[in-house]
């Protein structure tokens, strides 16, 4: 298990990116934390070790991202996977057969296929609501349920959920609350701050930012769900390699940064698509016309890079992707390079049709992870990709 030390909270963000969790290294005396590649240690003696036996259970360099990424959430415990849905499946055996999940009905399309398709055959029920209202998520309780999981702003529809509001919920119903901060990064939202027990990430995206490695993390303020966590890691071992997690700590480091250029990139691209007339809607809650704009200003400190647009249909939904030029058709999001994406037949093809439908993820709705590259040349491509 993988705790942080008390000097790596103790400092601001921008320093924590780039100091938490490491130290030089000793032997050599490399600023840069090694690799450490391999998969056992030797061992002194009989029970005699230097805290590391074999390599599922811990690894130097992935101790290195778990602290770093505790410290940027404000937490003590990280607990790093080799996938964001790993973490998520991770995170989901704290439970026993029986027990109930309500969950926001927009996530992530995988932690529905996971949660749907594979976990409801082992004995969990899940209960798929919008989170953006408090009072359904509430009903949804049963006395069977032991966990609300939220996703804000969700994937990819950019709906919120007030978490001050549920975890009020979860805190009168002793629930745990788990919230997916991938979009925000802890840059832009603080969950602990509003009662969260598990903040969970894909590492892949903005934590990483350069689309190279695949990732995902669990962290919390807890000692005793951190045991049961590290339990788990170790019992079921989708753990990420040490490259992977050196490239994630590599991406960390800059994360303040870029997280301020995706966010001033992705407020002026909403903006100008807001007043085209060739875009039906625009779906990014740093405009004003979001219908939870006043919630996102009071729960985040900046929009990032993530939107959605209606185009109207599929057919032009499939124009806008394959002209784009700057822009990539891809999975994925949150890198230094700019996305886009279909979400009816790339990220969401595994949600029920008509749950898409309900929740206004049409075949003509197009999601855009917007890049770092000058704002005006990407205005440009998109100008271009929408036609006349």
């Amino acid at each position: 298990m993988t705790r942080l030390a008390d000097r790596d909270r103790a400092h601001g963000l921008a320093t924590r990116a780039v100091h938490a969790g490491q130290q030089p290294d000793p032997l050599a005396g490399a600023v840069m934390f090694p690799i450490y590649q391999t998969s056992t240690y030797v061992q002194e003696g009989l029970g005699k070790h230097k805290g590391y036996e074999y390599a599922r259970t811990s690894n130097p360099t992935r101790q290195v991202l778990e602290r770093n990424v505790a410290a940027l959430e404000g937490g003590t415990h990280g607990f790093a996977f080799a996938s964001g849905m790993a973490s998520v499946d991770s995170l989901l055996k704290l439970l026993s057969a029986g027990d109930h999940v309500v969950c926001g009905e927009n996530v992530y399309g995988g932690v529905h296929r996971l949660m749907d398709k594979i976990l409801t055959r082992m004995g969990l029920a899940f209960s798929f609501v919008d989170t953006r209202d408090p009072a359904a998520v509430e009903a949804a309780v049963t006395p069977a349920t032991k966990l609300l999981y939220a996703e804000t702003p969700t994937n990819p529809m950019m709906r919120l959920a007030d978490l001050s509001a549920l975890g009020a919920i979860a805190r009168a119903h002793r629930l745990l609350f788990v919230v997916d901060n991938t979009f925000a990064t802890p840059v832009f939202q603080r969950p602990f701050e509003h009662g969260a027990d598990i903040v969970v990430h894909s590492t892949t995206k903005y934590l990483n930012g350069h689309s190279d490695m695949v990732g995902g993390m669990l962290v919390t303020k807890d000692d005793e769900l951190a045991e049961r966590l590290g339990f788990i890691q170790n019992a079921a071992g989708a753990v990420p390699g040490p490259f992977d997690c050196w490239l994630a700590v590599r991406g960390t480091k800059t994360l303040p940064l870029r997280m301020r250029q995706h966010d001033a990139n992705g407020r002026r691209i909403a903006a100008w698509l807001a007043q085209d007339r060739r875009v039906q809607a625009v779906f990014y809650p740093g405009l004003p016309s979001h219908p939870q704009h006043e919630l996102a200003q009071r729960q985040m400190s900046g929009f990032g890079g993530m939107m959605s647009i209606e185009t109207g249909s599929l057919e032009r939904a499939g124009q806008v992707v394959e002209r784009v030029r700057l822009f990539a058709l891809a999975e994925s999001l949150g890198g230094v390079e700019s996305l886009i994406g279909h979400p009816a037949t790339m990220t969401h093809a595994a949600v029920p049709q008509a749950m898409r439908e309900a929740m206004g993820l049409t075949d003509g709705l197009v999601r855009l992870s917007v890049g770092i590259e000058d704002v005006d040349d990407l205005i440009a491509d998109l100008d271009q990709a929408l036609g006349a």
